[in-house]
């Protein structure tokens, strides 16, 4: 596969309302509850708490979006999928999105909790990675073994028909680089004694539909959202919040009129093929 079928289009000036969805200067803004978005949150009928922390995600608001250059799009759903952890997986968010309406289906955050780190390495990781958007205790609150995550990320699958290979053909794993599903997933299988689930042989990667619709290299999430004059939400390399910021760049891409394609995919050899010529390397 050469270029996407999208043909090369050149970045146009934002209309006001669809920027404004994402703006919001608002002194104070609410903190995302990570409690709640791995599904444990105890303090829903707490004013305090309900005051300072948000259970949503408002940035991904398609209210103002103008679908009129939209086209059809080869599956149902994108799955947005945003790993943090160098050594090991430390976090897991996936955010499920309507490939028609762009709208958030639902969403799945786990924490995760290495299995070969030594405690003292584990708490200097944690306390480097987390600590300076000072949530490091929430991590050691709730993260759990990679070997637990997945069982919990297939049974969310199944519950929205996404499991079964019949049915998992319907959405696509939406990524920023190759790096999460090609390297990180099967290394962190590797550790934690597990064999690669199947889901994982085939994906996108967004810097490359970027490339060959706009015609420009967005190397980075950073640099795409520079190009498409997008400010950023939440916290950069916090994975919920990296997700949320890639998915409002796949919203842009579709809403532009982008047709997304997948870009790479393993081979019964373990191979990866890179499906498109002109790529991020």
């Amino acid at each position: 596969m050469g270029k996407s079928d999208s043909a090369s289009t050149e970045l146009s000036s934002p209309k006001l309302d669809f920027f404004d969805v994402f703006k919001d200067t608002t002194p104070g803004k609410p903190t995302t509850c990570l409690y709640f978005t791995q599904g444990c949150c105890t303090m829903m009928d707490q004013g305090d708490h309900m005051d300072t922390h948000t259970h949503g995600f408002p940035e991904l608001n398609t209210k103002s979006f103008d679908l009129s250059k939209a086209q059809p799009q080869n599956f149902d759903y994108f799955l947005v999928l945003d790993l943090e952890g160098n050594i090991e997986i430390l976090e897991f968010p996936v955010l499920l999105i309507d490939a028609k309406t762009l709208e958030l289906v639902d969403f799945f955050h786990r924490f995760v909790r290495p299995r070969k780190l030594r405690k003292q390495r584990l708490e200097q990781n944690v306390e480097q990675h987390f600590g300076k958007f000072g949530i490091n205790s929430i991590w050691h609150d709730t993260a759990i073994p990679f070997k637990d995550v997945i069982p919990q990320f297939e049974h969310w699958l199944a519950k929205h028909n996404l499991l079964t290979k019949e049915h998992f053909n319907k959405a696509a794993f939406i990524t920023c680089g190759n790096w999460d599903i090609k390297t990180k997933i099967p290394d962190q299988c590797k550790v934690s004694r597990m064999e690669l689930p199947p889901y994982f042989m085939e994906w996108i990667n967004l810097k490359d539909i970027y490339l060959n619709f706009y015609g420009r290299r967005g190397t980075s999430m950073l640099a795409m959202m520079g190009q498409l004059q997008m400010p950023l939400v939440g916290n950069h390399h916090l994975g919920i919040d990296d997700a949320t910021n890639i998915t409002r760049i796949l919203q842009r891409l579709i809403v532009d009129g982008s047709v997304l394609q997948i870009t790479a995919r393993r081979n019964s050899d373990n191979k990866v093929e890179f499906l498109f010529e002109n790529r991020i390397r």
